[in-house]
């Protein structure tokens, strides 16, 4: 897909997910904004997920294992046609399919429920080993964030993956380098992770996770690559494309009021909020 059409993409996504924050009054934008250029070219170039195959197993598999980026996938799944903009102001009510952490029970395309983190990693692990057994040539990709990666388990899996030599697995870390706590290297460094991934035996590559380019280069060099997984590092900005929320540890995970969003609208091209 075009550049062009994917930031448009991007765009309507971001302002899918303030919209939904906004609405519930709960959430977590930063991680979700940061995230949204490399999941909406998963979902609009990359994977090929659509209505006829999206409860099949002939396709490729998306695990959020940062799972409290939740507004992130029901904004991408709104833009693919499987929400409408209605449902999205749902978002964290009772009875909506669209909860603070994703369910597969409940929606068509969320492919793993997660919210523990760590364990996103672990299911897109046994999910590339099921599809090596069963002979299935589609792939699995997962997010997480790099905070995340302070979670023993993620390492646990990146060494099973490392060890069958997990090829149709592509592990993508949204480095914005904040998390709840502030800066992550004051928390609980993880860096370097490019050096961490290629100990646990896989092809890593660092890129912009904000330009379209790079982002699809990569999968594409992720597809390529064969014998060892790939560890996608994407250096990110948390709340990328709304001034305020941009570098801000604060908007980890706290909704805008009406003001906020109504701006935080305007700078993603939004005409209102509806």
């Amino acid at each position: 897909m075009e550049n062009e059409r994917l930031r448009k993409y991007a765009a309507n996504v971001r302002q899918n997910i303030l919209t939904e924050i906004h609405a519930a009054q709960s959430g977590h934008p930063g991680g979700s904004l940061s995230a949204a250029d490399i999941v909406t070219t998963l979902y609009f170039d990359e994977m090929g997920i659509n209505e006829e195959n999206v409860n099949t197993i002939n396709r490729d598999r998306f695990v959020l294992s940062k799972g409290h980026a939740s507004p992130l996938l029901y904004a991408v799944l709104c833009e693919k046609g499987f929400i409408s903009k209605e449902e999205l102001l749902t978002f964290r009510r009772i009875n909506s399919r669209l909860q603070g952490h994703p369910n597969m029970n409940y929606l068509p395309g969320v492919d793993m429920s997660t919210g523990s983190l760590g364990q996103g990693v672990s299911t897109a692990v046994g999910m590339a080993m099921a599809n090596k057994l069963d002979k299935n040539e589609h792939r699995v990709y997962t997010l997480l964030g790099d905070g995340e990666c302070q979670e023993g388990q993620v390492w646990e899996a990146a060494m099973a993956a490392g060890h069958y030599q997990l090829d149709n697995l592509c592990l993508i870390v949204d480095h914005n380098r904040l998390q709840i706590d502030g800066d992550v290297k004051k928390v609980m460094n993880v860096d370097p992770l490019d050096e961490k991934f290629k100990a646990f035996g896989f092809h890593v590559l660092t890129i912009n996770g904000h330009d379209f380019d790079e982002i699809k280069a990569a999968f594409k060099e992720a597809r390529e690559t064969k014998g060892m997984p790939t560890a996608i590092i994407a250096m990110t900005t948390k709340g990328q494309g709304v001034s305020f929320m941009e570098n801000q540890a604060g908007w980890h995970g706290v909704a805008p009021n009406d003001a906020q969003f109504e701006q935080a609208i305007k700078e993603l091209g939004g005409n209102d909020h509806e």
